[in-house]
């Protein structure tokens, strides 16, 4: 057995890696709307990012530019993603604002969710799905469902 502890120090065990078309760019939009850290960058042919890893709080994200070759592709050359990524900030409003004025289309305006976040959902100029979200109340497992069940019009 190897002393080498399978979990790299630093790593949480989930990283997502976004395939950007546009890396370099969408390093600094992280950073401006989410206070993300890079915390290093591998270049790689004219002028793209091989790999980077930002630091948003104690998660890690790993982006690159695409590598069609290795099958990592960016949502634009799919036609769109399936994944939304769910992020926490000290501030929603604030964070969805940011987004906005650097070039993300807004999903969904900043509101309060029955299950105590405050949300507004973007789509990244990447083609990446975000939710940011502020935790703004506790809400116990029974008052969620009964918040739901009104939702749904008193059905459950």
């Amino acid at each position: 057995m190897s002393d080498v502890n399978p979990i790299p120090e630093g790593y949480p065990a989930v990283c997502p890696a976004l395939a950007v078309d546009g890396a370099a760019q969408a390093i600094d939009f992280y950073k401006h709307v989410f206070g993300a850290a890079e915390r290093f960058r591998m270049p790689g042919p004219d002028g793209k990012v091989a790999h980077a890893e930002l630091q948003f709080r104690d998660s890690v994200i790993m982006l690159g530019d695409p590598a069609p070759e290795m099958g990592f592709l960016d949502p634009k050359a799919v036609g769109g993603t399936p994944v939304n990524l769910y992020a926490y900030v000290d501030d929603c409003d604030a964070a969805f604002a940011a987004a906005l004025t650097a070039g993300a289309k807004e999903l969904q305006a900043p509101a309060t969710q029955f299950y105590g976040d405050r949300v507004g959902v973007f789509e990244d100029p990447w083609g990446h799905r975000w939710s940011v979200s502020t935790h703004v109340e506790d809400v116990t497992p029974e008052e969620m469902d009964k918040r739901m069940a009104d939702m749904q019009g008193g059905a459950g």
